[in-house]
């Protein structure tokens, strides 16, 4: 975890930064978390709102992209949750982020092994994008006859339940908190977005108000120390947990993080491929944070959820069979193998994508330990 120098100042503010400029100058400076928000999600100039982000064309690649194997195993991963749940006739199959729907359709995909796996699934993509639903939709079209897009998991019929969300806690608004005092009650102070000296761009600042030892913060924490936490991960882990102990059923989720609560500023953004400052032209690059899984393990505990994990991806995929699927896919490949070969291990590389990310697992109550968590 670093921590970020001051952005540069954009030679003309974005219609984004304008609007968040004069919400700041009317009421003063907003939390990071507000920030992200807007910067990724404004329904006219947030970043999910006016481009297709995914790819070597856009800003960064997920899992899915990267490789087939990746949604073959988590689709493979599914089926064999489904038969957990006791197979039922009708259940609830939800993606939340589901991108440009290519993960959803490699599962579809191998959930043809299974015909009853299909035909018993009622998918649920959550996605507020209408840009990326109509993606979804023309990746989708002929995928499975039950496929409805909604916001919100409220959304969802009661019922079993079988959740997949890669790369969607990432984006969700974290708070950032500094250690100012080692004395007293009141030792931290959050971090805000306020305006740069000329009122051109964008600064980050500390509040007037102090707290106390924010929730799930470490012992001990040193003086200009920045703990992150994010709200609304919890809730919603809270209520995925509710749903859990109230039907049979299980979620998934995976994304980059670490997998201890610790000290760190991880609020960041990329655009092409390359690391930039997230204050400097909100809405035209992608904001995120890395999860804290940790935190996430508790709500579900405290939730009644079984929880296991988090584990490294590149452990979990391995344990899935990965190395044997790429060998298959390499021997059909012909001329194409080197590529596949060399684009699918970015996925369970230590150095690349098999250690940053992490993948944790939410169950009902009394289920057993499922595949990939050995």
């Amino acid at each position: 975890m670093t921590s970020q120098t001051e952005p540069k100042t954009p030679p003309s503010p974005t219609p984004l930064a304008e609007r968040l400029l004069q919400l700041i100058s009317d009421h003063g400076p907003i939390t990071v978390g507000d920030f992200l928000a807007d910067a990724l999600s404004h329904p006219q100039h947030g970043y999910y709102s006016t481009r297709d982000p995914f790819g070597t064309q856009g800003d960064f690649t997920t899992a899915p992209e990267i490789s087939q194997i990746f949604g073959e195993l988590i689709g493979a991963w599914l089926i064999e949750s489904w038969e957990a749940i006791g197979a039922p006739s009708i259940f609830q199959l939800v993606e939340f982020g589901p991108g440009r729907g290519t993960l959803m359709k490699d599962i579809l995909r191998v959930g043809q092994l299974r015909p009853k796996f299909l035909e018993a699934a009622r998918i649920t993509m959550i996605e507020n994008s209408g840009r990326l639903r109509h993606a979804q939709q023309r990746a989708l079209a002929e995928a499975h006859p039950h496929i409805v897009w909604r916001t919100s998991l409220d959304d969802i019929p009661n019922g079993p339940l079988l959740v997949v969300a890669n790369e969607f806690f990432d984006c969700l608004p974290i708070r950032q908190f500094v250690k100012v005092d080692l004395e007293g009650d009141h030792p931290w102070r959050e971090r805000l977005v306020g305006k740069n000296e000329d009122e051109s761009g964008f600064a980050f600042e500390l509040s007037e108000a102090a707290y106390p030892d924010p929730a799930g913060v470490p012992s001990p924490a040193p003086v200009e120390a920045i703990f992150e936490s994010s709200d609304i991960s919890r809730r919603l882990v809270e209520d995925l947990s509710d749903r859990l102990f109230q039907n049979k059923g299980r979620v998934l989720i995976i994304d980059y993080g670490h997998g201890r609560s610790g000290f760190g500023d991880t609020f960041q953004a990329v655009k092409r491929h390359e690391y930039c400052h997230p204050l400097e032209t909100p809405g035209e690059v992608d904001i995120t944070a890395h999860v804290d899984f940790a935190a996430l393990a508790r709500a579900g505990r405290s939730a009644g959820a079984r929880v296991d994990g988090p584990v490294r991806q590149g452990d979990f995929l391995n344990r899935l069979g990965f190395t044997n699927r790429l060998d298959v896919l390499a021997r059909a490949a012909g001329d194409e193998a080197e590529n596949l070969v060399t684009g699918a291990r970015r996925l369970i590389h230590p150095e690349e994508m098999g250690e940053l990310f992490k993948v944790l697992c939410l169950s009902s109550p009394g289920m057993a330990e499922p595949a990939g968590f050995s």
